[in-house]
């Protein structure tokens, strides 16, 4: 899976949330409503989302956590706890008679 560098992320997601700011001021500015729709947009093509909200969440979660911890979360699998390491197991002696 190919991820976006976190610089670019974080520069997105700092201006999907200035115009969300500036939007929700003036919501009947058309100009506005469509420059944060497009941030919006750009922002869900990066992070691999359908909607702006999901988006922004996943681009957060993606900034504060690490790279292993987020593909293992976006997965959505459990993720299977590491077995103790044994010694291998012991050779098994045949019982049938030597020829």
């Amino acid at each position: 899976m190919l991820l976006p560098a976190k610089a670019e992320v974080a520069r997105q997601l700092r201006r999907y949330r200035a115009w969300e700011r500036v939007m929700l001021a003036s919501p009947h500015d058309r100009t506005v409503r469509a420059t944060f729709e497009d941030s919006g947009y750009t922002l869900c093509v990066l992070m691999g989302k359908r909607c702006a909200r999901e988006a922004a969440d996943a681009a957060e979660r993606y900034l504060r956590t690490s790279l292993v911890s987020y593909l293992r979360e976006q997965d959505g699998r459990p993720q299977p706890r590491r077995a103790a390491r044994r010694a291998p197991p012991p050779e098994r002696r045949s019982t049938a008679p030597s020829s």
